[in-house]
């Protein structure tokens, strides 16, 4: 009992320097972030190229494509409701499809000796094929549209998810998957309780590999066969020679990548925060 009142402020002094890492780190981002933001705009600025635009004109320029409608639309524009949010809904749904087919193959190969001997060829193979070039042949089979696009998005960001989800499931500390067989738990326990949080740091980062990778075969999918969205409209953007629009979908691509990889780091923090606790504590 005496020792409790001594691990509470040791805890919070311990706390206290790392929040302020934490704050000190996020200053430096922002920081060097503004700093290349004005060397872009006075180097673009200074050049008068018309080629290459100052961020201050692409981001005005976004605002007025996409974001400045009413409050009632939350601002979107008719512009973003006809081709942002289709290109999201497309990229999400091939992003989360991929990602529960590739966490529940990737386990079960990692997990299964008989499953891998037979399969890993057909992953190293499939994996080896650059998804751009199966772009044709979606597009032969599902035609333009929807269904051709998610395909591609599918394939495209599969890969890192099976492969993390497999090398993850496969290297599960032995000592605790031994341990729940000596407790003889289910084996619908011992995946839940011990194999998918053991492998789950691995399976994290096969998906924030793949969801950068989705907004790329968006984009190359609706370059393909869509008659809208944002791909779309940097392909007609390139054919009319309209360099604003082209910059302006570039810009909005960059921003979104940053919001997605913020709200993922989010959700990873919260799913893997039984692995820092006890370093904490440590």
């Amino acid at each position: 009992m005496s020792a409790l009142p001594a691990t509470g402020p040791a805890t919070t002094a311990a706390a206290r320097p790392r929040a302020g890492g934490r704050t000190y780190l996020l200053l430096a981002r922002l920081l060097v972030l503004a700093a290349a933001i004005a060397g872009w705009q006075l180097g673009t600025t200074a050049a008068g190229n018309p080629y290459f635009l100052p961020p201050a004109q692409i981001a005005s320029g976004m605002y007025h494509r996409w974001f400045d409608g009413p409050a009632s639309h939350l601002w979107l524009t008719a512009d973003a409701t006809a081709n942002l949010l289709p290109s999201l809904g497309r990229m999400l749904s091939g992003w989360a499809i991929a990602a529960v087919a590739g966490v529940a193959l990737g386990v079960a190969i990692g997990r299964l000796p008989l499953l891998a001997d037979l399969a890993e060829s057909l992953v190293h193979f499939g994996r080896a094929v650059p998804p751009p070039a199966l772009v044709p042949v979606f597009l032969f089979v599902f035609k333009i549209g929807t269904p051709m696009e998610v395909a591609a998005i599918i394939f495209g960001v599969i890969w890192p998810v099976l492969v993390n989800s497999i090398d993850g499931a496969r290297h599960v500390d032995a000592g605790y998957t031994e341990t729940a067989r000596a407790f003889r738990l289910p084996p619908a326990q011992r995946l839940t309780r011990v194999i998918l949080p053991g492998a789950a740091p691995k399976i994290c980062a096969g998906l924030r590999l793949s969801l950068a990778l989705a907004l790329v075969m968006m984009i190359i999918s609706e370059f393909a066969g869509s008659t809208n969205g944002i791909g779309n409209e940097m392909l007609t953007a390139q054919s009319t020679f309209d360099i604003s629009l082209m910059w302006q979908v570039i810009g909005l691509l960059g921003v979104l990548g940053i919001v997605l990889n913020a709200l993922f780091a989010v959700a990873e923090r919260r799913v893997l925060a039984w692995q820092r606790a006890p370093r904490a504590t440590s």
